[in-house]
Formats: C-alpha cells, sequence, structure tokens
C-alpha cells in the first residue's frame, strides 16, 4: 500500500468510527473500544488530513505556474511557495509515518521488573540492588508507583533477586529495553586492595498482563502451599503461607513468601506468572513475525550484555546503540536514565520504518 493509500484508509476509518460512535444502540463496550481507536487515530488524522492539503495546494501552485496567463510575480510568488512547501513535505511524511508505525499492544501496560544478581559474588548482588534502586528513583521521578512484590537477600545489603510491579501509564514502552545483562566495574566495598572487579546483574521487564490478556485454566495449575523460610517474623514462618505456582503447559514457576497471608501471596504469584507466561507468548508472536530480522537495539534476551556501568570513570556505555555517558551518578539516580532509553526507542523507531515498503 503506498504512502497515499494509507492516508486515505485511515481518514476512512476515523470517519467511520465517527458515525458508528454517534449511531443509536452502541453498546458500552463497543463504545469504549471504538472511543479508544478513535482517540489514537486523532493525531495521525490531524497530521495527514494537513498533508492533503497541503498536497493540494501544491498543486494548483504547479498548475498556476505552467499557466501562460500567470503574470511573472505571481509566478514568482507561486514558485517560493512551492519551493517551501517541498522542502518541510519530508518531514510531515517522517512524522506521519512514525504515527502509521505498528502499535506494541504492550507499550501503554504497567510492568513487572525482576533485577537478579549475576556472576560476582557479593558485588554482583550489591549491583543488582544498585539497579533496583536506579529503577525505583526513575519511576519516582514518572510519577508511577513502584511496589515492591518480593526480595531475596544476600550478604553486605545485596540482593539475590528482587521483584517489583510498576504501575502506570506507558511503563513497558519507556523500560522495555532494559531487559538484559547488565554489567559493573568498580572497587567493591569488600575489596581491600583496590582492585577494580568486573560483575553482572541480569533485568527482565515484562508487561503486567491483565486476565483479559491471557487465560490460565485452573486445571493447568499446581499449587503448593509450604512455610515460609525468610524473614517476616514468627507468626509467617509457623504457618503454612508461602506458595509456589506451576503452569504445567509451560513450566512457569512462581514462588511467593513475602506476605503474612496465603492468599496474598497467592495473588501476587499470579500477577508474575500471568505477566511471564504473556510476555513468552508475544516473544513467539514477534519471533515468527520476523523470524529473520534482528532488532538494532537487541532481542532483550537476558543472555546478552547490554550495558557497562564503569564507576572508575564515571561512564555509562550501552552497547546496542554505541553511546556513552560521562554521567553515572545521575544515571543511577535515575535522573540521565531517559537520555540511554530515548537513543534506544529511537533506533528501534528508525529501524522498523526501514523495514516498511511505501
Amino acid at each position: 500500500m503506498s504512502f497515499a493509500d494509507n492516508i486515505s484508509s485511515l481518514l476512512m476509518r476515523h470517519e467511520e468510527i465517527g458515525v458508528r460512535l454517534s449511531a443509536p444502540g452502541i453498546s458500552s463496550d463497543e463504545y469504549t473500544r471504538l472511543s479508544r481507536e478513535y482517540s489514537e487515530l486523532s493525531p495521525l488524522v490531524e497530521k495527514a488530513s494537513e498533508w492533503r492539503k497541503k498536497r493540494r495546494e501544491a498543486e494548483e501552485l504547479e498548475a498556476m505556474m505552467s499557466d501562460p496567463a500567470t503574470d511573472s510575480s505571481m509566478r514568482a510568488l507561486a514558485s517560493d511557495e512551492l519551493a517551501a512547501w517541498k522542502k518541510a513535505e519530508p518531514q510531515l511524511e517522517q512524522a506521519i509515518k512514525i504515527l502509521l508505525l505498528p502499535k506494541d499492544e504492550a507499550d501503554a501496560k504497567s510492568a513487572i521488573l525482576e533485577v537478579r544478581a549475576g556472576t560476582g559474588g557479593d558485588e554482583a548482588a550489591l549491583f543488582a540492588r544498585d539497579l533496583f534502586e536506579m529503577y525505583r528513583r526513575y519511576s519516582a521521578l514518572h510519577g508511577w508507583r513502584f511496589e515492591i512484590m518480593s526480595f531475596s537477600e544476600a550478604e553486605h545489603d545485596g540482593y539475590k533477586e528482587a521483584v517489583a510491579a510498576i504501575n502506570g501509564q506507558n511503563v513497558f514502552a519507556r523500560l522495555k529495553f532494559e531487559s538484559g545483562v547488565h554489567r559493573v566495574q568498580r572497587v567493591p566495598k569488600t575489596e581491600s586492595q583496590g582492585r577494580i572487579h568486573t560483575s553482572t546483574a541480569t533485568v527482565a521487564v515484562l508487561p503486567e498482563a491483565e486476565e483479559i490478556d491471557i487465560k490460565i485454566e485452573d486445571k493447568d495449575l499446581r499449587i503448593d502451599v509450604y512455610r515460609s523460610s525468610g524473614p517476616g517474623g514468627q507468626s509467617v514462618n509457623t504457618t503454612d503461607s508461602a506458595v509456589r505456582i506451576t503452569h504445567i503447559p509451560t513450566g512457569v514457576v512462581v514462588c511467593q513468601q513475602d506476605e503474612k497471608s496465603q492468599h496474598k501471596n497467592k495473588a501476587k504469584a499470579m500477577k508474575i506468572l500471568r505477566s511471564r507466561i504473556y510476555e513468552a507468548e508475544r516473544q513467539r508472536r514477534d519471533s515468527e513475525r520476523s523470524e529473520n530480522r534482528r532488532s538494532q537495539v537487541g532481542t532483550g534476551e537476558r543472555s546478552e550484555r547490554i550495558r557497562t556501568y564503569n564507576f572508575p570513570q564515571g561512564r555509562v556505555s550501552d552497547h546496542r546503540v554505541d553511546l556513552t555517558l560521562y554521567k553515572i551518578d545521575k544515571v543511577m539516580a535515575g535522573e540521565a536514565l531517559d537520555e540511554i532509553i530515548d537513543v534506544l526507542s529511537g533506533e528501534d523507531q528508525a529501524e522498523r520504518l526501514a523495514s516498511l515498503k511505501w
């Protein structure tokens, strides 16, 4: 489909929705669904209408210039206006193409953040905690709600693993490129000789799935309850409040024991389980659609080393886009993380634009 055909199609769709929304007898569910689509199309329609109008004006200017009856001053004026449009047209078309890109259905969702210590012993656990805190601060700066779901402490105040639910608008769209292996180079607090150590932590960002996104049958679950072994006081450790849920078809297992209530632990475990299964299915579909295409910003697999945090040099380097920032303190505070995420999003957008045929 050509660019002009795409424009015509979306304008027609926007008009059809407008008519349907004002029709009598429309159900509340359909009204909600169509209202959302109408709202999402509106910015695109505005740009597309502007493009159409300018194209018509350009055709009129060209006709005026080719008309022998047009005097020289009018022809010169038409030529200037046409030149100005020719200069502005590519920028407007690019803006429309970006709006036309297929949207990731998960982008608007909240997210489940999972951070785990990798190689490096105690220092890896400390780095995992630092990353977890970085995302907590980043969430606060964006006005998102950061709820700790579970964590497992290591020695020296580190984390073996930590899981949080981050709730807000477009959380997954901003954080989805954070999945992967993060590497740190620094002198550990436990190092007496002042030597620089290299450690890693893995980050996984999953779109938070609602019940309507993925249906999980009770018969596909095995739920085990057991006595909590973690901190929490006597009342936790003397009751079978911990929950382990296994999704039999996929083999996904989630354990939850942070709450004193078995019911609360089960609810949290189901929330994480649903998101993991949803993400696995989403990645499977994406893989089928683009089997032979590798994104410039990486696939998000945890086996990839995506970023290095070098504390002695004060730099953060993202290896997917060859970006280095010498402001490690601001990155770890969450303040400069958007500078990295913006570049990653831009590269992904450019790569998807290049793959489309207009």
